[in-house]
This record gives structure tokens, sequence and C-alpha cells, in this order.
């Protein structure tokens, strides 16, 4: 089994491209609906025989291109990245339908096309090239200053667009890392708040209570204590840069459960439990952890009772005990955020986390975590 996780978001450059290729899908689309509509209506303008085989020709052939681009969207933008000569054919094309069918025809429109792609694809600096071409083919074949000035603008058009979703992926790219560092310090928080921090404030009791005993058998037992948390903050130090340099194995669930166990507390898991992927796990005990602990230290509890349950699609974790129980509103007081840390770890796994009295109105507190696991639905 493994447990649920929300999928990364791609690549910000991906996401542009993504964009633009649809964007240029859509002038391909819009080009193959103008050039049915407008074909029978410049035919209708043309004479019959060899011109308007020519208007026909040219239709087709335009019609053809830009279904070819149309159909493999995927491969078009690509392409017209690096081969800046086909869009080149493409005004080519236009300028024929421009010829046989005259600019003041239905399917002049289509001329708008080219400079429109290149904006999108090359930005400003292929779109002036190609808006300027376009235009002087109009202005040579008598298409009108509105036309002209068409051309000019769906060039602008494109570039302004491409440079819009320029800025939209590079603020979507910097948020992103903005989270990124955002989440890591509040990982690093938790995970500091919920091993080490805790193993030095035990030091430093030990520390202060060693300063103030006069009993040689005294300080020869407290000074063993405090090498031995001295060497649990060296252990936890070194398990917290493990952690951040090295992939860790699975880990299995009910032997990190008992080993949270302290004198008062009972462990019960009714069937098997599965092994967590590491990071998973770490959140998991470490909610598990603040939960017994909380109980022991702050509800002044004398049974603890922490029970894991597993099925197909879901892991849950109770914690109960017969302490006094959590104020009405129960809000982090300055440098303790144990209860806020519980819940940003479930939050992290997905997970649905309930703190509160029992529900039969037994004293004490009942903490309930439901995991979802994979093939959940």
């Amino acid at each position: 089994m493994a447990v649920l996780t929300p999928a990364a978001p791609g690549p910000s450059l991906r996401l542009r491209a993504n964009a633009l290729q649809s964007l240029c899908r859509q002038v391909f689309a819009l080009r193959l609906v103008m050039i049915p509509l407008g074909t029978p209506l410049a035919l209708s303008r043309t004479a019959p025989g060899a011109p308007a085989y020519l208007v026909s020709g040219a239709a087709v052939a335009t019609f053809t291109l830009s279904y070819a681009l149309f159909r493999d969207g995927e491969r078009s933008g690509p392409l017209l990245q690096r081969h800046r000569w086909l869009l080149a054919a493409d005004m080519a094309l236009g300028t024929l339908l421009l010829i046989t069918a005259t600019p003041a025809s239905p399917l002049g429109l289509v001329a708008l096309g080219t400079p429109l792609l290149a904006g999108l694809v090359y930005g400003w600096r292929g779109s002036a090239v190609y808006a300027a071409a376009q235009t002087a083919v109009v202005a040579a074949l008598g298409g009108g200053l509105v036309l002209s000035l068409l051309c000019v603008l769906s060039g602008a058009a494109g570039s302004s667009v491409r440079d819009f979703l320029t800025r939209l992926t590079q603020a979507r790219a910097q948020l992103a890392v903005a989270e990124a560092i955002r989440a890591e310090r509040d990982r690093l928080a938790r995970d500091m708040h919920d091993s080490l921090a805790k193993t030095l404030h035990g030091l430093a009791l030990t520390a202060d209570a060693l300063a103030l005993t006069d009993d040689p058998a005294a300080i020869r037992t407290r000074s063993a204590l405090l090498a031995v948390a001295a060497r649990r903050a060296v252990t936890e130090s070194r398990a917290l840069l493990t952690d951040l340099r090295e992939p860790l194995p699975d880990v299995p669930l009910l032997p990190a459960l008992q080993g949270l166990a302290a004198p008062g507390t009972t462990v019960h898991a009714p069937g098997p439990l599965p092994a967590l992927p590491a990071p998973a796990a770490h959140h998991l005990l470490a909610i598990a952890s603040e939960a017994l602990e909380n109980a022991r230290r702050h509800a002044a509890a004398t049974a603890t009772t922490l029970t894991a349950t597993a099925t197909p699609t879901h892991l849950t974790l109770t914690v109960t005990d017969d302490g006094r129980g959590l104020p009405p509103r129960p809000a982090p007081a300055p440098g303790h955020y144990g209860l806020l840390g519980m819940r940003e770890r479930a939050t992290a796994l997905g997970a649905r986390l309930r703190i509160g009295p029992h529900p039969d109105g037994r004293p004490g507190t009942r903490i309930d975590l439901t995991l979802p696991l994979e093939g959940s639905p």
C-alpha cells in the first residue's frame, strides 16, 4: 500500500509551450472555418475557367496545410520554432489566395493568420518581420488600408499574448519556489519541534538539576542522563540531515508505533498494518508522538491507548487518554506549536484529523487520524 500524494505541478516552461500550441491550433481552426465559408463567395466573383481553378487550387492548398498543422498540434509548434521557413510557406499560400481571389474577397482575411502565428511563436521580432511582409503584399495587391492595418494588429496581438503567457509562467514559477521554500521551512520547524527541541529542553532541565545537586550519587545519575540526552540530540540531528539528503526506505508501521509507547501507554493493532513510505511514516509517527506526549505532559493522563487499524483503502490511528482534556478553544501559545504541527502534518498527508473530547462524554481527549491509501476512491 502507498499513501496518496498530490501530483506535482508540471514545469512552467512546458505549461507555456502547451498554451502557445493550443493558441496556434485555434488560429488554424479559425482558418479551417474561414476557407470553406469564403471560397464559394470568392468563386462567385471570379470568372469561370482558369481564374476559378486558380482560386480553388489556392484554397485547397491553404486548407490542406492548415489542416495538417492543426491535426498535429503537438508537433506543429516545435516545427515552427525550428523551421521558420514554414511560416514563409504559409504566407506564400496566403499570398496566392490574395492574388487569385483578390484582397477584397472574404478569403483575404486568411492572410491575417500568418502575422498572428508569427507573434505567438516568435514574439515581437518575428511578428514585425512577417507583419511587415504581409502588409507589403496586401498593399501591393491593392488590399486597402483596413486589411493592411489588420495585418499589423494581428502580429501585435500574437506578440502581446505570448508576452502575457511568459509573464504568467514566470510569476507561477516564482510562486512555486516561494511555496516550496515556505513548506520546507514549516517542515523543518515541525521536525525540530517534535524531536530536537524536546530533547534539548530535557537536556537543559537535567543540566539545571545537576547544577543544584551536591549528592555524588545523584550527580553521577544525572550526568549519565545528560550524556544520554546529548547523544540523542546528536542522533536526531543526524536523522534530520539524513532526511534532507538521502531517500529512505519504507517504514514498517507497527514496530515504529510500539517504539513510541511509554509506561502507561497501550498500543493496539487488531490486524496487519502496511509499511508506509518514509515521508508519510515520518508525519504519521510525529502526529502520534505529539499526541502521546501531550497526554503525558499536559493532560496528566494515567492511561493512554494508541489504536491503529488498516483497510485496503484507509489507515486509521486513534489516541485516547483519561486526562483533563483540552480547553474549549485551544490556541497555540508562544513557543508551543504541537497542535498546529499535527494539523499541518495531517494536511501534508492528505489525511483527516479530529482532536476533541470523547464522543461518549468520558474525561480525556480523543485524536482520530484517517489516512487514505492507494486505491481508495
